[in-house]
């Protein structure tokens, strides 16, 4: 049996982790993770539904490019922003969106063939920009563009992030507002986007304090009961 106190830490702990990932659940973006091929219009990323809030991870090297892809209908809330890291030697990057599809009426200048129209959405703010921290993951961004629209027509966009200031650095491309979780995400999909974030951002000291805590879980328990047996034998041969 586990004693008393070995009850109230081990429950602790186990309150401590479902309440901080619950808590923090409204506030995070579904993560898609890919294998960094959508370098192109016909191995672009897919974004199952653009009204959900979704985050994209990505490392730009210079003159790069990465394309995303959605299907959208007329008069939809189409929201998208970039946002870049706090993290040394990023201070000023600024990689740019470019929004295309049949419903865009402008054609901006952009070095890829394409009949689509094609609007451009460069960072146009100062430097350092306005910071925000995010809970879940723990990290502080700092802001760079976005864009608010309704859809114009029905059919398939694209979403284009490219370099054009010959600088190579981490981006996060969110798309969506709607927040979508089940329970059960508190133990799987809210788990790995917390560690793919760490990763995003070079954060190995929670990741090793986060295994710290996940095997205390268990043996603080093994120890309590391991420890309360031993006693017992003791006081039987004493």
């Amino acid at each position: 049996m586990i004693s008393k106190y070995g009850k109230k830490i081990f429950l602790l702990i186990v309150f401590s982790i479902f309440t901080l990932v619950s808590f923090n659940q409204a506030h995070a973006h579904q993560l898609i993770t890919h294998d960094d091929t959508h370098r192109s219009f016909e191995s672009s990323l897919h974004i199952p539904d653009h009204k959900i809030s979704w985050a994209i991870y990505e490392n730009l090297g210079e003159n790069e490019a990465k394309f995303y892809s959605f299907e959208a209908k007329h008069g939809e809330s189409l929201y998208a922003s970039i946002v870049v890291p706090k993290l040394a030697g990023l201070e000023t990057y600024s990689p740019t969106l470019v929004l295309l599809g049949e419903g865009i009426f402008q054609n901006d200048e952009i070095p890829f063939v394409t009949s689509l129209g094609a609007e451009k959405f460069p960072y146009k703010g100062e430097f350092p920009s306005r910071e925000f921290y995010e809970p879940f993951g723990q990290v502080t961004y700092w802001e760079r563009q976005e864009v608010r629209m309704d859809v114009p027509l029905d059919g398939e966009y694209f979403i284009i992030v490219m370099d054009e200031q010959n600088q190579s650095g981490k981006y996060s491309l969110a798309i969506g507002t709607i927040e979508d979780f089940s329970g059960s995400d508190i133990f799987t999909t809210l788990p790995k986007a917390w560690l793919e974030t760490k990763l995003f951002v070079n954060d190995y000291i929670s990741i090793g304090i986060a295994i710290i805590i996940l095997i205390a879980i268990p043996a603080i328990p093994i120890f309590l009961i391991s420890r309360k047996i031993i006693l017992k034998q003791n006081s039987q041969t004493s």
